[in-house]
């Protein structure tokens, strides 16, 4: 046996059976495979590809004056996500997580590009639009492969800890992209970007691109306690076209969280477009899109904390989270509804002088949006930790966080829509505050029955499915 594979027999922890322990290299090698730093480099591709993504959406249209164009990508881009997430999880399991994170990471250059390329010709709205499109079906590969690895990769203690490093590290994409922003802009009172800030953005998507390649085979990575991570065996496509279905009816709790999923990304089209392109001009957008995602950081991490705290038993956890987002989306729509009542589309034509960071009332509304990123946080990573709570198999989670993605791009096209065809304000920001709150109310169910103390082995039961057998 190699390094990695010596290991000894233990009495199991689940109904009789046994778990074996495996030694974890050490020195180097063991650095490399330590699943901490490959939760990391994977942190780093999403900092690349994603992140950068994010800090573009933040500065509200992409960062151009005309947010048309860019509603209208993002629409195209969630509608593609949405249909081709629904099947990544097959695509991952088939193709393995490395080649499709390759895959998926490869859109975001060509989507930043369309805007570099928008900025210097401005009649090629097409090209964004089209390159929107791609970026979807790419996406949804790069964040089921993302979701599998970071799911699996941690014992049952220590998921919310990882959860919280990667949207950490991931979020500091945004972070240097909006400082970026910030530095190129800081002197600038006008409300588009320049040719440099997307330069910049494009470079370092293209770095992101190549991280894949140097990542670890998951099946050779031992976790902390000594398990090894178990991976899908590669079985015929049929096989996973009908693991879609197996996994719905072996653990049909999935589906009260597609509200969750429905939300997750709904209020970004109020937040990015709507409040913070609406208000500020591109100096005061540029430090709300920084202090935004520095807040993301912040939330992510701590509620990954509580998540993890081993006092309490899993299932108060769960409920102490949902108990922590309740709060945190009255706390947020009430406050934002107090400052929706005071502008609408019409009140605030294109030409209008908007909002600097030295104008009265400009602290209340950064502080909004600090919230505004808390709450986002929060609630990616609950999410995150709620499936990781159902099951510890990368099969399922594939899976699992296809469905998520998908869910949750078909909401964020409806909405980019919901903007482009300009619907009032105040019913994007009423929609996004029902939405929030239903997915909690349908949410709890799932706590109360699928979230227990651990994970029984027969959630594990699609990763041991043969290689060409049917999942069972």
């Amino acid at each position: 046996m190699s390094e990695i594979e010596k290991g000894s027999h233990i009495a199991g922890i689940d109904k009789g059976s046994s778990v074996q322990i495996y030694e974890r290299p050490r020195g180097l090698k063991g650095l490399y495979y330590n699943p901490m730093t490959q939760v990391v480099m994977l942190g780093l591709v999403c900092f690349m590809c994603p992140g950068l993504f994010n800090a573009l959406n933040g500065l509200g249209g992409g960062g151009q004056l005309d947010n048309t164009t860019s509603a209208n990508a993002n629409s195209a881009l969630y509608a593609t996500f949405a249909a081709g997430a629904f099947f990544a999880g097959s695509i991952n399991n088939k193709l393995g997580p490395r080649l499709t994170l390759l895959l998926g990471s490869a859109g975001y250059s060509l989507y930043i590009g369309s805007f570099l390329a928008i900025n210097i010709h401005p009649h090629v709205g097409a090209f964004v639009i089209a390159s929107g499109a791609i970026l979807g079906l790419c996406a949804g590969l790069l964040w089921t492969a993302q979701g599998s690895l970071m799911l699996s990769y941690p014992t049952e203690g220590q998921k919310g800890l990882f959860i919280g490093v990667f949207w950490a590290i991931f979020n500091l994409g945004a972070i240097v992209g909006a400082s970026v922003s910030l530095g190129q802009n800081f002197h600038s009172k006008a409300n588009a970007v320049g040719n440099g800030t997307y330069i910049g953005f494009l470079a370092l998507a293209l770095i992101g691109v190549t991280i894949p390649i140097f990542m670890a085979e998951p099946s050779k990575i031992v976790r902390f306690d000594g398990t090894r991570v178990t991976t899908p065996r590669h079985p015929s496509w049929r096989s996973e076209i009908l693991g879609l279905w197996v996994t719905l009816r072996t653990d049909p709790y999935v589906l009260l969280l597609f509200p969750m999923f429905l939300a997750s990304n709904w209020s970004y089209t109020w937040q990015f477009n709507e409040y913070n392109n609406a208000l500020f001009n591109i100096r005061a957008r540029s430090l709300n899109n920084l202090v935004y995602w520095l807040a993301q950081i912040v939330g992510s991490l701590s509620i990954g904390v509580l998540l993890d705290q081993k006092r309490f038993t899993r299932r108060f956890r769960a409920f102490a989270g949902w108990a922590v987002l309740m709060i945190m989306v009255f706390v947020v729509h009430i406050w934002a509804y107090f400052y929706q009542k005071q502008y609408t589309r019409e009140s605030l034509p294109p030409d209008a002088i908007k909002m600097d960071i030295f104008d009265h009332g400009y602290g209340g509304r950064i502080m909004l949006y600090i919230f505004c990123g808390l709450l986002d946080a929060i609630w990616q990573t609950a999410v995150y930790w709620l499936m990781g709570a159902m099951s510890n198999d990368p099969a399922k989670l594939a899976y699992f966080a296809g469905f998520y993605k998908s869910i949750q791009s078909a909401g964020a096209a409806g909405t980019w829509r919901a903007d482009a065809i300009k619907t009032p304000y105040m019913n994007m920001l009423l929609s996004t505050w029902a939405l929030r709150a239903a997915g909690l109310f349908f949410a709890l169910p799932v706590i109360h029955i699928r979230v227990k103390d651990h994970t029984d082995l027969t959630d594990e039961v699609l990763a041991r499915t043969g290689t060409d057998d049917e999942p069972k």
